[in-house]
């Protein structure tokens, strides 16, 4: 975890930080499919993933890869004069490769862009999920966060 002391301090970085790695098991997998009512047999079928995907057994789906995200920003950063972060929202977000099941995530944090407001600010945050061992990140979005002091 990175610690700021203000606002100001996150907004003077560029680089952020690496979250630790997420181990993407075949339960994390069907504990989102359940929550989700996503089943498509990609994801929760490891026998039939196995002989007719294209990914040689189940991958995650790409909205648990996107909501880990969030939870890597949360690793991340933590900045100490702010009462409240909120999540905005995704300006732009890529699935670039999958995640296959057994595989590990993290989540490297860039700040895109800023802009200082009395009493808060915004900033575009850009996390690259990453899979151990692939060159190809997963997931990068850019998420819209707001902090305020």
């Amino acid at each position: 975890m990175t610690a700021f002391d203000s606002i100001d301090d996150l907004l003077a970085r560029d680089e952020l930080g690496t979250s630790g790695w997420q181990l993407i098991d075949q339960a994390r997998i069907d504990t989102f499919a359940d929550l989700t009512g996503d089943h498509q047999w990609i994801h929760v079928d490891p026998e039939r993933a196995a002989k007719e995907g294209p990914f040689g057994g189940t991958v995650a789906h790409g909205a648990l890869t996107l909501s880990l995200c969030t939870a890597f920003i949360t690793e991340i950063i933590q900045v100490r004069d702010v009462t409240r972060a909120i999540n905005v929202g995704f300006d732009r977000v890529r699935f670039r490769a999958p995640v296959p099941v057994g595989s590990r995530l993290r989540g490297t944090a860039t700040l895109l862009t800023s802009r200082r407001m009395a009493g808060s600010a915004l900033a575009t945050i850009r996390i690259a999920a990453e899979v151990e061992g692939q060159t190809k990140p997963a997931c990068i979005a850019d998420q819209v966060l707001a902090f305020y002091n």
